[in-house]
């Protein structure tokens, strides 16, 4: 099996590539990590120029020799090119399985949004930098390369359909042409390095928004790293969940284990089976 890597928002190091080759060798020694030499490109902000990245995720998406694609990191960038690089993806990229959170969310919804069947919330090639990395990573890769059930989310309800994002980034693309079709889903939210005011400002944007369009449920990741305000909010991060699902309708369904940290759990997007 090869598993393509790329970087549609920021880049990796070399030493991150390297890292990474060296779990898969000891778990998954017949799978190729192929990465796209763009991971490593620099353009200001960016891991090259918005053409550069857009080339590197559709020809990585196209290749009959690749199986999957898997995101190195996410930061900001993605929403970019997501657009039209899942509108240039061949037939054959829909096979694949493609695996990222954060920024990345862009592109998860974009490419669920037009009927992609594998597409997943989870760790990225860059949490080889976290404490406790090496878990997530092999994680990842349990997911990719044999779809193992532990590797996912453990609340993840038999007939249900899910998906999960990043609430601030998910905040962004809803009522863009990025959105998909959340009907019927259990969402799951996380967030990191926001202060609670601005959680809450997205909550309120997110819950508004996709109460009339039917969604099942919310779920709440982990909310890291919040920065302290001058003045203390007066709720915590699951308080505010649990008053903009009842201001809007929409059931609340408990905390769920994904987050910004090494800990973070595998969601499919769509259609939950069991075993």
């Amino acid at each position: 099996m090869r598993i393509g890597i790329v970087a549609p928002s920021t880049p990796i190091l070399p030493d991150d590539a390297e890292a990474v080759r060296a779990i898969a060798s000891i778990g998954y020694p017949d799978v190729e990590l192929e990465f796209d030499p763009q991971c490593f490109a620099v353009h200001g902000h960016f891991a090259g120029e918005d053409g550069h990245r857009f080339a590197a995720l559709v020809d990585m998406a196209n290749r009959p020799d690749i199986e999957a694609v898997w995101f190195a990191r996410g930061g900001y960038g993605a929403c970019r090119i997501a657009e039209d690089a899942v509108a240039a993806m061949a037939p054959a990229a829909r096979g694949k399985a493609f695996l990222g959170y954060s920024d990345q969310g862009n592109l998860l919804g974009a490419l669920y949004r037009d009927g992609f069947d594998h597409v997943a919330h989870g760790p990225m090639v860059a949490d080889i930098r976290r404490e406790g990395g090496d878990a997530a990573v092999a994680r990842a890769l349990d997911w990719l390369v044999a779809r193992d059930p532990a590797a996912c989310e453990p609340g993840l309800a038999h007939g249900a359909r899910h998906a999960a994002f990043n609430l601030m980034t998910l905040s962004m693309l809803l009522g863009t042409p990025l959105e998909p079709d959340l009907t019927g889903h259990v969402l799951i939210v996380e967030e990191v390095s926001e202060y609670l005011y601005a959680f809450d400002r997205a909550f309120f944007h997110v819950a508004t928004y996709l109460a009339p369009r039917g969604l099942a449920g919310i779920r709440l990741g982990r909310v890291s790293d919040v920065p302290e305000n001058d003045r203390p909010f007066g709720m915590e991060a699951e308080d505010i969940a649990r008053d903009w699902c009842a201001r809007s309708g929409i059931a609340w369904l408990g905390r769920a284990d994904i987050g910004h940290d090494a800990a973070n759990k595998v969601v499919p997007f769509g259609l939950h089976r069991a075993g």
